[in-house]
């Protein structure tokens, strides 16, 4: 087949230039990244309520949709909610498409050609985050002086028997795990503007050494700043801010002083200061959705939104913790802005770890029925009580982490990065609760859009991402739901559809603005419970 992007070819010269030895690895990962982000596009288009898209026709193992333009798309049946990466090739009216940007290329449909120089770069990047990976999934890291990085011996065991790999003792290495990036949606690797240098200096699956973080001096005068700002970025005067190296090249265009050496983490722009705080950094690129600047109104709720997220805390029985912000601010620019937040590990106890839920799957713990119906069980009563009291978290599994005991099992949880959560006055009123000065985007008491936050991100996000499946999912949900409140937002869980972000209608939709959503078949269809 015809292969046009130029994404892999250029990526490829990079490769060339940066780490040649990857350029074997890199070739043979395409095949599987360009699958992996079908995929993820075969599910937008089976579910996703895309206006070009008239009839959807199951028949068999396989599905056809019918275009508005008359044309037919046919391919295999679609689980929303499996992860693994299963569609190796469309047919669009008699011609097979195993390449995804090519596909939206073909379909010509509005805002497409955009769509299709996205998921150009996602492949060929995921392609060279699989590369950088030993084979069978294995890290091949070390530390910047040559030592293998420090693990932590836990017992799991693998279905067959075998002992589960160690498991990291810093936190930075959880994250490092998680290679492919969002698990639906099809920019899960787009890094547009990042070099393959530059990806492999700062995407944290390719275990850099540390990064170092630009300091640029901003009189404090022309500095708005949220709680407090600690002495150590303070010069006199001025205000030190945290640059990424990234930012202060193409966007800022300006060198700073170096400064705070930390490694990257999932999200990219936020990074982990070895013994020390989180920092999130202003990066002015679109990675999958959205643009990663920090907004001069999200410094301004820094310190309020942490207030309350420490108010929430206190109304779950110690089940959940919410990672406090240590300062905030900004010269007034969404380019040039900087928050410092606790590191989710101080919630650890002795033996214990702290693990975003992106990387559950790297544990081999997901693999138990019995452990899935009780993490489910944890991630739905702190959900389902927050909810009920009028707080709907976006608890995907970047946000959401999970402390597990010494022996595995999954004890509490810790939300990081409040700004998307979403608040009913009337829900905190009616249990008593003040409603703080938060940012009015936060408040609303329309129910389905409550709901929406919580369900799209855990039940359709992270906790689907963790089992993999639907079949799977059900069950955890199933073997889960039986003992928890009986409240209006449990039986609609359990009986409507489940709301899920329409990430690909989103990308394809760029004179609008906020989220679109989509309705998948509610897993717990036919589970008796």
């Amino acid at each position: 087949m015809h292969r046009p992007p130029t994404a892999e070819s250029e990526s490829a010269a990079g490769i060339a230039a940066a780490r040649p030895a990857l350029g074997p690895r890199f070739a043979a990962e395409l095949p599987g990244a360009r699958a992996a982000v079908l995929t993820r596009l075969w599910r937008a288009l089976a579910h996703e309520p895309l206006p070009w898209i008239v009839r959807r026709e199951p028949s068999g193992d396989g599905l056809t949709l019918r275009l508005a333009d008359g044309r037919r798309l046919h391919g295999p049946r679609s689980d929303p909610y499996a992860t693994a990466d299963r569609v190796r090739t469309v047919d669009l009216d008699g011609t097979a498409y195993d390449d995804p940007a090519r596909l939206t290329t073909a379909l010509a449909v509005p805002h497409g050609e955009g769509l299709a120089a996205e998921l150009a770069d996602s492949t060929a990047s995921l392609a060279l985050s699989r590369a950088d990976q030993e084979p069978g999934g294995e890290s091949d890291a070390q530390e910047p002086d040559g030592r293998e990085p420090d693990t932590q011996a836990l017992d799991v065991r693998e279905p067959d028997g075998r002992r589960a790999r160690e498991w990291p003792a810093h936190d930075w290495e959880w994250e490092q795990r998680v290679v492919d990036g969002h698990p639906y949606h099809p920019n899960c690797r787009s890094r547009p503007g990042f070099s393959v240098a530059e990806q492999l200096a700062y995407g944290p699956e390719h275990r850099p050494p540390p990064v170092r973080l630009g300091l640029l001096p901003v009189p404090a005068g022309e500095c708005l700043v949220s709680g407090g700002w600690p002495a150590g970025l303070r010069d006199g005067g001025r205000l030190m801010i945290p640059v990424h190296p990234w930012q202060a090249a193409h966007v800022l265009e300006r060198s700073c002083a170096e400064g705070i050496a930390a490694h990257p983490l999932m999200s990219l722009r936020t990074l982990a200061v070895p013994g020390g705080p989180h920092v999130k950094t202003a990066l002015s690129t679109r990675l999958t959705s959205s643009v990663r600047d920090i907004s001069v109104g999200s410094v301004t709720a820094s310190a309020a939104l942490s207030a309350f997220g420490e108010s929430l805390a206190e109304r779950t029985d110690g089940l959940l913790h919410t990672t406090r912000s240590l300062g905030a601010v900004t010269a007034n620019s969404p380019d040039l802005a900087a928050v410092l937040r606790e590191s989710p590990a101080v919630y650890a106890g002795p033996g214990e770890h702290v693990v975003p839920v992106a990387a559950l799957a790297t544990t081999g713990l997901p693999s138990s029925p019995a452990w899935l119906a009780e993490f489910t069980r944890l991630a739905l009563t702190v959900g389902l009580r927050l909810l009920e009291q009028g707080v709907a978290l976006e608890a995907h599994g970047q946000n959401l982490l999970v402390v597990l005991s010494a022996s595995g099992a999954p004890v509490r949880l810790v939300y990081r990065d409040l700004a998307d959560i979403r608040v009913s006055p009337a829900r905190l009123a009616r249990h008593g609760v003040a409603v703080p000065e938060l940012p009015a985007r936060i408040l609303t008491d329309d129910v389905p859009a409550l709901r929406r936050k919580l369900f799209g991100s855990l039940v359709a996000g992270a906790l689907a991402a963790t089992v993999g499946g639907g079949e799977a999912l059900g069950a955890a949900l199933a073997a889960a739901v039986p003992g928890l409140p009986d409240t209006a937002d449990l039986r609609a869980l359990c009986e409507e559809p489940v709301p899920v972000k329409a990430l690909t209608l989103m990308r394809l939709s760029p004179d609008g603005s906020g989220d679109r959503w989509a309705r998948l078949p509610n897993p717990l269809a036919g589970h008796a419970f």
